[in-house]
């Protein structure tokens, strides 16, 4: 049998092994698996495709160059017109009766200078003779030149007011389709309210209206393919000759004019186009969205530097397109980026890099 010391010898024994079956090893904790790419800069060059109208280069606003209530309309929205050609007309009564009232007076000056004349020369034939003074001779003189002047005045009177007469017709300076009309008949208009909007005939521009960082850098070609939007089979060269240097404060776009060297059949004015402009090649990363995030407000990727650590780094976006954005600054080049599984990230953070994921992350790559 054994002795009580050899029990309690055991017991301490079954005790220690069944506290060591209790505790449990440490388990080293999983580090965060991401997909990287290595970035290999390229040059990239935008290509954009704009849509915008034939329109004419030289665009007049028609008015009257007196007020009035129009009576007449002869002309509608999409009608050609020939120079010289009466387009509308107000009522003439107000006019017409100034016209005669100036006729008027013009009869009545006449017959001033009529009776003054004759007693000029009357004086003239008495003076040498002694039978009037010269005060009477200079006296007749005076009349008579006052009322020539009178007459003068009248006349120009009577000429103004005629040519007042004649502003109640509206003429089509040139030839040409009206593209707006802004009056009816019946309706009272000031001068030089617009009333009609005439495209001259003549040269055309197909007219785009670009958001200003498009615009960025001139392109190096001027010359554009300018296709029929819903026929692109019909096409015509253009050159791009205007682009305006305000931004507009309704669209927050500039408007950009390109001369089109001929009208091909089917496209006219008003016909809706497209163009597709191309700026300068510069090197730039393209990188898919998931590698995108911010640092603070500002936009950064993950890299993972020669530790194996993720680092966020700032970056410069030139571009977003569908699913991807051109980085235009930030990276040079050899760096690995994170391209997914950057989302609980923090610096510093050791990680994981999944087998098989180092690619070219160059413009055209596909993650």
């Amino acid at each position: 049998m054994a002795g009580p010391g050899l029990k309690i010898a055991l017991g301490l024994s079954m005790l220690v092994l069944l506290s060591a079956c209790d505790e449990k090893k440490p388990v080293e904790k999983d580090l965060p698996r991401v997909f990287v790419q290595v970035v290999k800069p390229a040059d990239y060059a935008i290509s954009v495709t704009l849509s915008g109208d034939v329109q004419a280069r030289v665009q007049t606003e028609l008015s009257f160059r007196v007020g009035g209530k129009i009576i007449e309309r002869t002309v509608d929205v999409g009608d050609r017109v020939s120079a010289k050609q009466v387009l509308a007309r107000l009522d003439p009564k107000d006019l017409q009766t100034n016209v005669d009232s100036a006729e008027a007076q013009v009869v009545a000056e006449q017959a001033k200078v009529k009776q003054n004349a004759a007693a000029f020369v009357r004086q003239q034939k008495l003076l040498p003779k002694g039978y009037t003074s010269q005060s009477e001779f200079d006296s007749a003189q005076a009349a008579l030149r006052s009322t020539q002047s009178s007459l003068a005045a009248a006349q120009a009177q009577l000429a103004n007011a005629r040519e007042q007469l004649s502003y109640t017709a509206l003429i089509a300076d040139a030839p040409g389709v009206i593209t707006a009309r802004q009056a009816e008949v019946g309706q009272v208009v000031q001068a030089t309210v617009p009333i009609f909007s005439l495209a001259r005939d003549g040269e055309r521009d197909a007219v785009f209206n670009v958001y200003e960082a498009l615009l960025a850098e001139p392109p190096e070609d001027k010359s554009v393919m300018v296709s029929l939007l819903d026929n692109p089979e019909i096409k015509t060269r253009g050159t791009v000759r205007e682009v305006t240097p305000a931004v507009s404060e309704q669209t927050g776009t500039v408007q950009v004019k390109v001369s089109l060297d001929s009208l091909p059949p089917g496209m006219q004015l008003g016909s809706v186009v497209s163009a597709t402009a191309h700026s300068r090649s510069k090197s730039a990363v393209e990188l898919p969205w998931s590698a995108l995030t911010k640092k603070l407000h500002d936009p950064a990727v993950w890299l993972v530097d020669d530790e194996g650590k993720a680092q966020l780094h700032n970056v410069t976006v030139g571009r977003y397109l569908t699913g991807k954005v051109i980085i235009s600054s930030g990276l040079d080049g050899g760096e690995k980026v994170v391209i997914a599984g950057g989302q609980l990230l923090h610096p510093g953070v050791k990680v994981d890099i999944a087998e098989n994921t180092y690619k070219d992350l160059s413009v055209g790559s596909q993650p």
